[in-house]
């Protein structure tokens, strides 16, 4: 009990920190390290007794691989290098001084940066900008790589779940999307890239952090974060859907992973209408049978939401992947249940999120009367997750939810298994099925860690996660869940 009072103690700042850690994955560890050691969980016994030691010891009893297996998975379309370095640092190599901050919604010079920098350096505040002009951009992006401390990774939701997919060995993984150099360079030996897709220069997403009471000039960082920026034309169009989609019929794959609509936002209304339009058409060309999964990012452009809910784009995917932003966002574009709820408070209510993936599928999946693939929906928050599927269609969803929620906490941690004393559980311990109907009352008990029950035809799983206290690597927590809740999902073949 005292486990479950700390979390209570400690829910909101724990929830606030969550939202940024899902909503920024790019955020560096030095930020989320300063905000979580503002949270001092009562002390609670962290070895295999404990709450979180047991949960961690049924998972692994509950988590086995489906009887038919995956084997060759297609990923597509964003990709590219996250580069990580110190923001003052990348100014001084510039030769750029401090001025006034000044934020700029569009960066056209070095001096736009600067200001813009720091501007939400002033805030404590995280951004991202687009920087129009090409080549000062690239000229940018090479003084920053080569700079003392800059740190590579793999960037982008496509990449970034095609690595994870790509360590399990049984497995054979095609990337599509714009892979420079660098990033086939750091992209696992088992991800193979289509030629089509290579390109000679690399897409680079420049992340400039700063720490907490950093200084440049006269100002002084309120708090650690992040400002990110790129030239980033080729994913902002998803110029490597159609190389994709006309790689797929040589490759053969049993799963198809599509990413990358959110790149759009930056896109004139037209152009974006166009675009989606042809990715429906992409997506109906994929050979019937093999399910595709559609991951979801963060969006702030309403009309782009409400174009993917409406323009055929749900109807045309297998499953979904998202959190409780995205989650939130969907059916407030949409009009959906819930839709005048303007934020989450605290830790997102079981029963309402339950309520919008039941309208999801609904509304948009697959039934007698409409003419649609959508089955499942993979919803991920930091304190919890939930798998809702249309009955008859996947199996072993049990285990995916699961797997899911134990690479949460793996990842964030990084470690190879869940260490009971670097996790807490936050997860509501009793919850109701439905806020807007007569509901089922849920009790969680750590020994029998995945709930569930149903709805008209629709089937839920619900997991607790096990929370790292003090994330170390938080980049693409949301890719790494769904690839690995897909990797233990089977899929029934319709006929």
């Amino acid at each position: 009990m005292a486990l479950w009072r700390g979390s209570a103690y400690a829910g909101f700042l724990a929830l606030a920190v969550g939202c940024v850690l899902l909503l920024e994955p790019q955020l560096p560890g030095s930020a989320l390290r300063s905000l979580w050691s503002s949270l001092q969980l009562a002390p609670a016994p962290s070895g295999p007794s404990s709450p979180e030691g047991r949960l961690a010891a049924a998972w692994d009893a509950l988590i086995v691989r489906p009887a038919r297996r995956w084997r060759r998975v297609a990923v597509g379309v964003n990709a590219c290098v996250d580069v990580v370095l110190s923001g003052v640092k990348l100014l001084q190599a510039l030769g750029l001084s401090p001025g006034n901050g000044k934020d700029h919604t569009i960066l056209h010079s070095r001096n736009d940066l600067e200001e813009t920098f720091m501007h939400f350096m002033g805030e404590g505040a995280a951004a991202e900008r687009f920087f129009s002009d090409k080549e000062a951009f690239h000229h940018i992006a090479q003084i920053a790589s080569e700079l003392p401390g800059a740190q590579h990774y793999v960037g982008g939701n496509a990449a970034l779940i095609g690595q994870k997919f790509a360590a399990n060995s049984d497995l054979k993984v095609l990337l599509c999307g714009p892979v420079g150099p660098k990033l086939h360079e750091l992209l696992d030996d088992n991800v193979f890239v289509p030629p089509e897709s290579l390109q000679e220069v690399d897409e680079f997403h420049l992340i400039l952090e700063y720490q907490a009471e950093e200084e440049w000039g006269r100002l002084k960082a309120p708090h650690a974060n992040r400002f990110i920026f790129s030239h980033d034309l080729s994913n902002g169009a998803m110029n490597m859907l159609e190389v994709f989609v006309s790689s797929l019929e040589e490759f053969q794959p049993d799963l198809v992973v599509l990413s990358g609509l959110h790149m759009m936002e930056g896109q004139s209304k037209e152009l974006q209408r166009k675009r989606l339009m042809e990715v429906v058409t992409s997506i109906s060309d994929i050979p019937t049978g093999i399910p595709v999964h559609l991951e979801l990012a963060s969006m702030t452009n309403r009309e782009l939401m409400r174009s993917i809910v409406h323009q055929q784009v749900f109807p045309a995917v297998t499953s979904l992947g998202l959190n409780e932003q995205e989650l939130l966002f969907l059916t407030q574009a949409a009009s959906g249940p819930h839709s005048s709820l303007s934020s989450w408070n605290g830790v997102p209510n079981v029963g309402i999120v339950s309520d919008i993936l039941f309208w999801i599928l609904k509304e948009h999946g697959k039934s007698k009367s409409r003419a649609s693939d959508l089955t499942r929906i993979h919803f991920h928050t930091l304190a919890y997750h939930i798998l809702a599927t249309i009955d008859g269609h996947w199996a072993n969803q049990l285990a995916a939810v699961a797997a899911g929620a134990r690479v949460a906490g793996t990842q964030a941690c990084a470690t190879d298994t869940i260490d009971a004393s670097r996790v807490s559980l936050r997860a509501p311990r009793e919850f109701m099925t439905s806020h807007s109907e007569a509901g089922s009352r849920i009790l969680i008990d750590p020994g029998k860690p995945v709930a569930e029950w149903r709805r008209e035809g629709v089937s839920f799983h619900f997991t607790p996660v096990l929370v790292c206290k003090d994330p170390v690597r938080t980049v693409g927590l949301g890719d790494a869940i769904s690839a690995e809740g897909l990797f233990y999902s089977e899929v029934h073949p319709q006929h």
